[in-house]
């Protein structure tokens, strides 16, 4: 494995990363919550973008992965930073965020920020507003209180290791909320969403759907994929949305 190199935010950050020269737009990859960068899609979308001459980049955000920081201090906030920091330093051009998970919520801040360079988007399990819609909204009491008292809880996931969640992660979230204002995708947007993922629901891709204004959207629902995503059928699903998202923007 190629070892990564690093780059320096304004806020003091270390990010790992690894990058792909090649023709544009650059093609990102937007890990989820707790996700890294050599997961089996970054590490795909990098081999099949190298084989195609496209420009890629995939990164580790702070409190992830080979980067700086620890998980449980970071927040939707700071991770929105780094990719916003990264990106400006590190590419130039039109870009075509991927973001899977926690990283489809950052591929939808990315855009209120970066909009205009924005060609294509592409959404895979996109848990926009998960602090407050999932975490928050299904803590019991007793969960608020401890979160209250204690600054933080700890929840089971059904992927990896249980999650700690901190006060500071829930506060943050609603400082980045997307589906309370209007959310204008002023680009082409392909979102895959499995049925069965039991991290992600399928109500969760429509609500996305319904509230966005974009002249070209599309929500492909794959019957028994789960949040991984990850199998052949599913990566050659995401390399057809990007592909398809590049056609569309011309």
């Amino acid at each position: 494995m190629q070892d990564p190199s690093f780059f320096m935010t304004p806020q003091g950050r270390r990010l790992a990363y690894h990058k792909t020269p090649g023709s544009g737009p650059c093609i990102v990859f937007l890990g989820g919550l707790k996700s890294d960068m050599e997961g089996t899609k970054a590490v795909h979308l990098e081999a099949w973008a190298q084989a195609s001459g496209r420009a890629f980049l995939r990164f580790d955000y702070s409190g992830h992965g080979q980067s700086s920081g620890t998980f449980e201090e970071g927040c939707i906030g700071d991770w929105a930073e780094d990719t916003f920091e990264i990106l400006t330093a590190l590419t130039e051009g039109p870009l075509v965020p991927v973001g899977s998970s926690m990283g489809g919520w950052q591929a939808l801040l990315l855009a209120g920020r970066l909009g205009a360079r924005i060609a294509g988007m592409v959404t895979i399990a996109a848990a926009p507003d998960f602090t407050e819609d999932g975490y928050w909204a299904s803590f019991t009491q007793e969960q608020k209180t401890q979160l209250e008292q204690k600054g933080f809880v700890t929840i089971p996931s059904d992927y990896m290791e249980p999650y700690v969640i901190s006060k500071h992660l829930i506060e943050d979230g609603r400082q980045n909320l997307v589906l309370r204002d209007p959310l204008v995708l002023d680009f082409p947007v392909r979102c895959l969403q499995g049925t069965a993922d039991t991290a992600v629901s399928t109500q969760t891709a429509v609500r996305l759907l319904e509230h966005a204004q974009s002249p070209d959207m599309q929500l492909l629902l794959v019957k028994d994929a789960d949040h991984r995503f990850s199998d052949g059928p599913c990566l050659g699903l995401i390399e057809q949305a990007v592909l398809d998202v590049i056609a569309a923007a011309g």
